[in-house]
């Protein structure tokens, strides 16, 4: 993830510490993350399918997930298991994913548990099935933060998630969390149809009182293959950066702090940097300590995050999920996890060295790291 609010505009928020080896004032900012010592030591923000199960059908679905029952999903007791060891483990945060996670009759049950374990507990839903009941369950459960994901406003948001109305109680959703007192993270995956609704995104923000918004790049993986020809060109991704960059500091310039991020692509801060470079070369230089602090694709997939999938088994990032390292049935996800006699396990543990033709001569290595898997 690239912090546009941080780096661009100089704002502090809760994952300084485990992003940039910032301290911040807990006082002003409760919910922070513990420090680090460094990016590479960190243990691995762990997203977790739950189910693969899900009441939409995006185009983009990494997961390939459909509404209908799969079978061989973890089940209540092992689930419990996995909570136990990432406690101990001690992750910095655990992301309950799905397909649609709300779908699982026990996702309160371990969202509970996890919260009760001294695991910091976030979901990533579609927000459609958010009642005021089950926005209060999840303020109960300890949830962080929801994350809601959309692309697009209104009839765009529909066709991409494959059911008509689908903005409207994904919205309604929202407005079920912020009125139990329970922050929204917006995410949406950049495309040729979004990339030109960002003013009317940015204009949502403000609307709904959205703390924070993580603006994907496309990662080819599930249905998201069959949709490459959505993808943004390269000057398009330009245009579409340039106006977030925009629209971010419009915000902190009026006072309205929102956490504006990017992910899945680390070049987006060499371009946020040399931006700065020519705006404001003092903060520039500021920004390339942070960049290279955080090391981008080094420590990302197999080092700062993971995931496990609906069946256990072990990923280097929930959108790889075509090779595991292990199942969770027959290891404990921490031995899995820095088990490095897998070669591909090693190499993400040690990236740099292995780089090859343009990444491997990249001036800015440091920052990137080589970006996306």
């Amino acid at each position: 993830m690239i912090g546009f609010s941080k780096l661009y505009c100089d704002e502090s928020f809760a994952h300084d510490p485990l992003r940039y080896g910032q301290k911040v004032d807990t006082q002003k900012i409760p919910n922070a993350h513990r420090e680090v010592k460094s990016a590479m030591d960190r243990r691995p923000v762990t997203v977790w399918n739950i189910t693969r199960t899900c009441n939409l059908h995006c185009v983009h679905c990494y997961s390939d997930s459909e509404e209908k029952k799969y079978e061989g999903e973890l089940n209540h007791d092992e689930a419990l298991a996995v909570i136990d060891d990432l406690a101990d483990f001690q992750i910095p945060a655990l992301l309950f994913s799905g397909g649609e996670p709300l779908l699982r009759p026990d996702f309160f049950e371990l969202a509970t548990y996890a919260h009760e374990k001294g695991i910091r507990t976030v979901i990533s839903t579609n927000a459609t099935l958010i009642t005021d009941e089950i926005a209060k369950q999840l303020k109960k459960a300890g949830v962080v933060y929801v994350g809601a994901s959309l692309d697009g406003i209104g009839e765009v948001n529909d066709k991409f998630r494959g059911k008509e109305g689908a903005f409207r109680r994904a919205v309604n959703g929202i407005k079920n969390c912020k009125n139990n007192d329970i922050a929204i993270s917006l995410r949406l995956t950049l495309t040729k149809h979004n990339g030109q609704e960002i003013d009317g995104i940015f204009d949502f923000v403000e609307q709904e009182n959205i703390e924070r918004v993580c603006f994907y790049h496309l990662a080819y993986a599930g249905r998201g293959r069959k949709i490459s020809d959505e993808d943004l060109s390269p000057q398009e991704t330009r245009n579409v950066i340039d106006r977030i960059l925009e629209r971010t500091k419009q915000l902190a310039d009026n006072g309205l702090k929102k956490d504006i991020l990017t992910v899945d692509q680390h070049a987006d801060g060499v371009y946020l940097y040399l931006k700065l470079l020519k705006e404001d070369p003092g903060r520039a230089e500021k920004v390339r300590e942070l960049l290279e602090w955080n090391g981008g694709g080094k420590n990302s997939s197999g080092v700062g995050i993971g995931d496990i999938d609906f069946y256990g088994n072990v990923h280097a990032d929930q959108f790889w999920q075509n090779y595991s390292f292990g199942n969770v049935r027959e290891r404990k996800f921490s031995e899995i996890w820095m088990d490095t006699s897998d070669p591909l396990m090693a190499g993400l543990k040690d990236r740099l060295p292995l780089l090859k033709g343009r990444c491997g001569a990249c001036q800015f290595q440091k920052m990137c790291g080589g970006s996306l898997r």
